[in-house]
């Protein structure tokens, strides 16, 4: 038998917008740590006898998740890359038919990669632990000990027990304010962490019986995907005809309310400094405070402030004479906003229309496999951005029906294909110039990072205006 972790790094986290986006969601978000939550999810395993980590991930964010794997020096067993976005019980599906497909005894540990643990060892406990349950048989959850009645978490009810674990008896969604004080006071009820372990058949088995359409749309989708390298893409069609359902609403809450014994449930109680840091308020809730209750990040200047949650990514950011604020600054977008009212940026984001949604897909610095860009200034008819190039990558061979391009280096080399020319060298202050339709390509061939600035001019500037005729990234 092995242990199988599976890391779910789907979703957008609006609700920490603008940090998170779109096209940079929160697992990708460095809280707390100077590593992404990605990277912290992944390094927890570190110390647990298990195969490397199967990564299932929107496909859009496919070379995030190997860039931040690469600079913790980790490689994934594989990364599975969902085409359309249909919730977590799809998600462990793909996950655990692929588990299944290469080992049929293995019990697979499924993780959110957006969590917060402050105390792996115990974390390290309650996992040797769940192996033990789950070898003979067992469905484990992973309960988090209360420290207040909080109303933004699901609830798991267990029997009462001074056991290391119990039995679980059932979910509760997220209560109102009395019934959630009430739960923490009788001390039967532990916060729905959303980790759980089981063997791989015995998921199988259980979606085949509380949801079946799910299952049957993810063995077509994963019968008929295709293999890139690390990566696994489902076949599209197959896998967008599956309902969107949560792992709870899919399997646990129906096999908690339902009779016999079989499976065996239990719930595991941790006390590890878990958070889900779902709001910008948990955020402030788990942070390093100051004496007078704020939480603080990049170049803030409060004074007169209190318990407060103020971010700067980029400008100074001065708070005079305020309370229980949250300031989150980036480089394109200012938000501010009340502790109280902060529920309401998920709908704001939600609602953003064109051309305002731009600020809800992705921030000025866009990640691409071979590197970034940021556009630093733009008006009618031309656009500027900072393109960084990693060591030994390359842009597509592509061309522009609308714009042209002028590139200058101002560091490092730069190798470039242009028409029918042989591939030339740019060295730093060098520049040459790209005409509409022209078919073109730029590469770093050296053993340091290029960067170089792009003006584009022409009618229409939009990203989609991109002909590619070789992509080694097949996108």
């Amino acid at each position: 038998m092995s242990l199988q972790p599976v890391i779910l790094a789907g979703g957008s986290g609006t609700r920490l917008w603008p940090l998170s986006r779109d096209q940079y969601p929160k697992p990708f978000l460095k809280i707390n740590s100077d590593r992404s939550m990605l990277q912290e999810t992944v390094l927890r395993l570190d110390g647990i006898e298990s195969n490397l980590p199967i990564v299932v991930c929107n496909e859009d964010h496919r070379f995030l998740v190997t860039d931040h794997m690469s600079d913790i020096a980790r490689t994934p067993h594989s990364i599975l890359l969902e085409p359309v976005g249909r919730n977590t019980a799809p998600a462990l599906t793909i996950a655990a038919l692929r588990a299944f497909e290469e080992e049929e005894d293995t019990v697979i540990l499924s993780l959110h990669a957006d969590h917060i643990v402050k105390d792996v060892s115990k974390f390290h406990e309650a996992l040797n632990l769940g192996i033990h349950l789950a070898s003979e048989n067992g469905v484990v959850t992973f309960g988090v000990m209360p420290t207040e009645p909080n109303t933004e978490l699901g609830y798991i009810q267990k029997e009462s027990t001074t056991n290391s674990y119990s039995a679980l008896i059932g979910f509760i969604e997220k209560p109102d304010l009395e019934r959630a004080v009430s739960m923490v006071r009788s001390g039967e009820y532990l916060w729905n962490s959303g980790m759980f372990m089981l063997h791989a058949r015995l998921w199988l088995d259980l979606m085949k019986k509380y949801s079946p359409e799910i299952l049957k749309a993810c063995e077509s989708s994963m019968s008929r995907g295709e293999s890139d390298a690390l990566f696994y893409r489902p076949r599209k069609e197959a896998f967008a005809s599956s309902p969107s359902d949560s792992i709870d609403y899919a399997v646990m809450e129906r096999l908690a309310n339902s009779e016999g014994e079989n499976p065996s449930r239990w719930v595991i109680p941790v006390d590890i400094g878990w958070s889900d840091i779902g709001t910008w308020s948990s955020l402030w809730a788990e942070g390093d405070k100051s004496p007078a209750g704020n939480v603080t990040a990049g170049n803030v200047h409060p004074e007169n402030t209190n318990n407060s949650l103020v971010i700067s990514d980029h400008e100074m950011v001065a708070v005079i004479g305020m309370e229980n604020v949250v300031i989150v600054e980036t480089s394109d977008t200012l938000l501010v906003t009340t502790m109280e009212e902060e529920q309401q940026v998920k709908k704001f984001v939600t609602n953003l229309e064109p051309p305002y949604d731009i600020y809800r897909k992705h921030p000025r610095k866009v990640h691409r496999p071979w590197g970034t860009y940021e556009i630093i200034d733009q008006g009618p008819g031309f656009q500027v951005k900072r393109i960084h190039v990693k060591p030994g990558e390359a842009l597509s061979l592509q061309r522009h029906n609308h714009r042209a391009e002028h590139w200058v280096v101002v560091r490092g080399t730069a190798t470039v294909i242009r028409n029918d020319e042989a591939r030339f060298k740019l060295s730093e202050n060098e520049s040459t110039f790209i005409p509409i339709g022209a078919k073109h390509r730029l590469e770093n061939e050296e053993n340091v990072p290029l960067e170089i600035i792009e003006v584009q001019s022409g009618t229409y500037l939009g990203e989609d205006d991109i002909t590619r005729f070789d992509d080694r990234y097949n996108r």
